[in-house]
């Protein structure tokens, strides 16, 4: 099997790399720009694997593209390339335009000029459950896949347009294509903007913890394993032109979670002073969504092993692994910094 793993240097993109080079039969590209948030050392030890290749390129750029998929022909493309901090987004919404949309654009119009060229191919979209907006409250009932899109940051209106273009060139110029919108995810080597590396990066220093407005706002949490053992589940038994949500079922509000990194460094890593003084309220960002859910009923007829009840034990993973690498967060910080 021959797969192109866009954006493959990313926090989900490089752990998808990880679990389709486990099989011998497949052949893996990945495709990525190296842009700051890029993670090629998640990848070092596959460097010398005889299926494991690199191409840097921005899926802006589509003439190259296109030369790839061309020379490549792929039997399926996995498509996770995006810039996705909502943060970066509301104070610079061009990059988000320019790969979430063009990108995803020049991708699809490669994948149409070669088509009759790709046997039994299969085009992956890879989005987030953000598009579908906020639920208003903890009553109203979880997003479905035939729910409206009502996004509210530039990132997730960027996402849903990414969204529709796949759509359509599903339906106008039959590219075969899968659509997945995917809750929070965790675990080791997310980008340290992200909310639990920022919580355990402020543990480590004993400097306060942002949290934005009351922190009562509600994600819904996935290991990112289990996330990508749904995408090539789906890439296998998945129905195409079809929009499956992929999520855990387990609701956190923002607070609950840090609160529950605090009290694991109070217990293995003690301080001085418990970590939950380190929690500091600032002003809630423009937008803020205040509870993300999702139906997954759909998508757990072909993944049955999707659970909530291991939550706690994962999360223990995810910290000590960023407590173990905890210089590679500096590392990275500093890139953003400088």
């Amino acid at each position: 099997m021959k797969i192109i793993v866009t954006g493959g240097y990313g926090f989900i993109g490089s752990n998808l790399i990880k679990k389709l080079l486990s099989k011998k039969n497949n052949k893996v590209l990945n495709l990525d720009a190296k842009k700051y948030s890029s993670m090629p050392e998640s990848l070092n030890h596959y460097k010398l694997y005889s299926n494991y290749s690199f191409k840097k390129i921005d899926v802006s750029d589509y003439k190259q593209l296109n030369n790839i998929v061309k020379k490549y022909k792929p039997n399926i493309i996995f498509h996770l390339a995006a810039e996705s901090h909502v943060d970066n987004s509301i104070n610079n919404s061009f990059d988000f335009i320019n790969t979430n949309i063009i990108g995803t654009y020049n991708l699809l119009k490669s994948i149409q000029f070669n088509i009759k060229y790709l046997k039994n191919f299969l085009f992956i979209h890879v989005s987030t459950d953000e598009v579908y907006g906020s639920l208003k409250n903890k009553k109203e009932k979880s997003f479905i896949e035939s729910s409206k899109f009502y996004p509210n940051s530039p990132y997730s209106a960027s996402k849903a347009s990414s969204d529709l273009l796949v759509r359509a060139w599903n339906k106008t110029y039959n590219i075969p294509s899968i659509v997945t919108n995917c809750v929070n995810n965790y675990g080791p080597w997310q980008f340290p903007e992200k909310l639990i590396p920022v919580v355990v990066n402020s543990c480590i220093k004993f400097i306060p913890i942002p949290i934005y407005g009351n922190g009562k706002n509600i994600r819904e949490w996935i290991h990112v394993e289990d996330h990508v053992d749904c995408l090539i589940e789906l890439s296998k038994k998945g129905k195409i032109g079809e929009t499956y949500n992929i999520g855990s079922g387990y609701e956190l509000e923002n607070l609950t979670l840090v609160k529950k990194i605090c009290d694991y460094f109070d217990k293995f890593h003690p301080n001085k002073y418990s970590h939950n003084k380190l929690i500091t309220f600032i002003k809630d960002r423009p937008g803020h969504d205040y509870r993300y859910a999702i139906n997954n009923s759909k998508v757990k007829r072909i993944v049955k092993e999707i659970s909530k009840k291991n939550f706690d034990n994962k999360l223990i993973h995810t910290l000590n692994w960023y407590i173990n690498h905890n210089n590679w967060i500096d590392k990275k910080l500093k890139n953003i910094l400088y």
